[in-house]
């Protein structure tokens, strides 16, 4: 596991958290070898993406309990915190941030709509462009949603500082960005 980024001539060196294994070295190691699925070294629990999709799907899990209890669920959370920082967006931009089909978004926003936390408009500039707006009732819940979503933020960050968890998050945003087109 990642836990610190260290900045060394220009490279950024990542250490394990379990041996200290300074990774410079890249493909040669026998971490990177256990990593990579091509290799005959591979094993499922080095794989980063092995570690990814369980964290998600254990937060996803909690999170799912968490809201049901206050008749909320993770799509409109997401739309909710993202609507938080960014109101109006399109739904397209919606979608792009939560990594959710502009299909799927689009019912979640009409269900959000219906149900009062949300408002459409067509764009000023662009009226083929939809924009969504958070409304009151909106606002109303994503104060209880940060309550519930508090809880599980604590657990699941409750050993890292803080420049772990800003390590953490300068690695998966590398990550994010070299995923960009992968499927090119």
């Amino acid at each position: 596991m990642l836990v610190g980024g260290m900045r060394n001539q220009g490279a950024t060196t990542l250490v394990s958290a379990d041996k200290g294994e300074d990774m410079t070295e890249g493909r040669k190691t026998l971490h990177w070898r256990r990593a990579n699925p091509v290799d005959p070294d591979f094993k499922i629990a080095s794989s980063p993406f092995y570690w990814l999709a369980r964290v998600e799907g254990r937060y996803t899990l909690g999170m799912d309990a968490v809201l049901k209890r206050i008749g909320m669920d993770v799509p409109r959370w997401r739309v909710l915190m993202l609507l938080t920082e960014h109101s109006p967006a399109s739904v397209s931009e919606l979608s792009e941030h939560a990594i959710i089909r502009l299909s799927t978004m689009t019912k979640i926003v009409l269900r959000m709509k219906a149900e009062g936390y949300v408002d459409t408009r067509a764009s000023t500039t662009d009226g083929r462009v939809t924009e969504v707006l958070l409304l009151p009732k909106g606002q109303q819940a994503v104060k209880q949603v940060r309550a519930q979503a508090g809880r599980i933020f604590q657990q699941a960050f409750r050993d890292l500082n803080a420049t772990q968890l800003a390590a953490l998050n300068d690695v998966l945003q590398k990550i994010f960005r070299n995923l960009d087109n992968a499927a090119d």
